[in-house]
């Protein structure tokens, strides 16, 4: 199994993710120009992608699913509730091709299989995911919420995670923000924190986890040198650490 970040956080999310027998996006929140370009630099076309799997309806993760779907002509899954919010947005335009499943199902693509993974984060109907191909299990983990029940136990099954690092706790409290903003951050429906991630990632890497790449980090709140140091204090040296780019793609990690 190979993934790439072609770009993680609140300014737009997609992941690229590829087995033996499946080629899949998850989330459309960049441009088809961008996700076309970036899939190139690592030797991918773009109109190869099997499915576009859509996590839940905010506009980061779901605004361009229309473009993904008509020029590229990529089937596109989503939650029938994530269907209707999207739909209602002007800036998403038609979705060609659309398959709904229901929170928690399994997706299944031959020996590939996609597990859905509800999430109280506050879209409509949100979900995570474990892509399994009966080798690997590798985590799309963001957008959470909270460290809910069964999330700890879920990333120390997995290979490989994509796992959300959204804020550093002193930056969020210090910063900017107002007072409601942070509270939803903060909240139950909000994002875990570098503390929180570096918590779930500690048990993993005592398990089978090989790599995890810390995703959808704020601009305001977080940086990836803050992050990586939260991490590296809990961790330590010896694990396989990286950070997605707000910014364009990251490196191709393999499974």
């Amino acid at each position: 199994m190979k993934a790439v970040s072609l770009q993680s956080g609140s300014n737009g999310n997609c992941i690229y993710v590829e087995t033996k027998d499946l080629r899949i996006l998850f989330d459309a929140g960049i441009s088809g120009i961008q996700a076309e370009e970036r899939l190139r630099t690592i030797g991918r076309d773009i109109r190869d992608v099997d499915c576009l799997v859509i996590s839940h309806d905010h506009t980061d993760h779901a605004r361009c699913a229309g473009i993904f779907s008509r020029k590229y002509g990529i089937d596109v899954r989503m939650t029938r509730k994530t269907h209707s919010v999207v739909m209602s947005s002007a800036s998403c335009g038609p979705i060609r091709g659309v398959s709904h499943f229901e929170p928690g199902e399994i997706i299944s693509f031959g020996d590939t299989v996609i597990e859905t993974i509800p999430t109280p984060h506050d879209g409509v109907d949100g979900v995570a995911f474990v892509v399994d191909d009966s080798r690997s299990r590798l985590g799309v983990l963001t957008d959470l919420g909270h460290v809910f029940d069964g999330l700890p136990e879920l990333v120390t099954e997995l290979d490989g995670v994509f796992l959300e690092s959204n804020y550093d706790v002193s930056m969020l409290e210090n910063g900017p923000y107002p007072a409601f903003l942070k509270k939803r951050i903060k909240g139950p429906g909000g994002h875990i924190s570098n503390a929180e991630s570096a918590g779930l990632l500690s048990r993993a890497f005592a398990g089978r986890l090989k790599w995890a790449c810390l995703a959808h980090l704020s601009e305001q709140n977080n940086s990836p040198a803050i992050a990586v140091a939260t991490h590296r204090a809990v961790l330590g040296g010896g694990v396989a650490l990286s950070v997605a780019s707000r910014y364009g793609i990251s490196s191709l990690l393999s499974l």
